[in-house]
């Protein structure tokens, strides 16, 4: 386990959890106490074997656990570097990792003051209320390859990245502000998958009328959610498209997000070619 000063100065210096000080110990005060009662649950649930207080004691208090949990969720260092920082074992890092992340994921992000969002239904009736639009995406996290011999090991690669990882799905709104962020499921599954297993059509269905924007990775739920998520649209017609659908794609791709950028060469046609010249187009250089 880390000293007091060591664990000062971590706390102190919001580069490596990426949190105050301030924040760091409202965390301690709400989630500290429910770590404890899911630890004494979990020992009464089982006969006991020894007198009360026997046993060894914890040698990584829930202060170092929860500290362990933010930086492997900021910078993503392995266990067994953050095992070798806090001086205890890689397997005690897995095992407080395991038991600190699902009640950070249970509080919820905190919108403004007094109003904290923990659902996914609940983020969408909140940005129907305000008329807001939200962005969807999925993020994949690096993890251990599983053991070998054990079921389902193949379910962790990640065709994308062709590594072992995780993923999850981040919602913001238009500004960038966090919403929400799914549980982590194992990376072979589609970004569409894992939006159809979280409820996202359920909840587009049954709630108010909201614009989500997301990448090709969620083409095919415009569809089901009536138009609700909004994704770039795909060349489904090699040949012979029809007007109206070579209309929509032009005006698609030319939209505020996929605008080209000012300083990018464009095909000019005869006309213009043939007309006096035009002043020189912006560059990198003019910037």
């Amino acid at each position: 386990m880390v000293g007091n000063r060591t664990r000062a100065a971590v706390i102190r210096s919001q580069q490596v959890t990426g949190l105050s000080a301030e924040v760091i110990a409202v965390l301690v005060a709400e989630i500290g106490p429910l770590w404890h009662e899911r630890h004494q649950a979990a020992l009464s649930s089982r006969p006991r074997r020894r007198a009360v207080g026997a046993g060894a004691k914890h040698k990584l208090v829930f202060v170092d656990r929860l500290l362990a949990t933010l930086v492997h969720l900021r910078h993503g260092a392995t266990h067994d570097v953050l095992a070798c920082w806090f001086g205890v074992d890689r397997s005690t890092i897995t095992r407080a990792i395991g038991e600190v992340r699902p009640l950070l994921a249970q509080r919820g992000c905190t919108i403004a003051p007094g109003l904290r969002l923990r659902t996914l239904a609940e983020v969408i009736d909140h940005l129907g209320e305000n008329e807001k639009t939200g962005i969807i995406d999925g993020t994949e996290i690096r993890v251990r390859r599983p053991a070998a011999g054990r079921k389902d090991r193949d379910k962790f690669i990640s065709g994308k990245n062709k590594q072992n990882a995780v993923k999850s799905m981040v919602f913001t709104d238009a500004d960038g502000l966090l919403q929400y962020c799914s549980p982590a499921e194992p990376a072979s599954c589609a970004d569409i998958t894992h939006a159809r297993k979280l409820g996202l059509v359920t909840a587009l269905s049954d709630g108010p009328a909201v614009e989500i924007l997301a990448d090709a990775g969620y083409q095919g739920l415009g569809a089901q959610t009536g138009g609700r998520v909004v994704t770039p649209p795909h060349r489904k017609f090699k040949k012979n498209a029809p007007d109206w659908y070579e209309e929509i794609h032009e005006q698609r791709r030319k939209g505020p997000f996929l605008a080209p950028y000012p300083c990018r060469a464009r095909h000019r046609s005869s006309q213009e070619l043939a007309s006096p010249r035009p002043p020189p187009w912006p560059t990198r250089a003019h910037e």
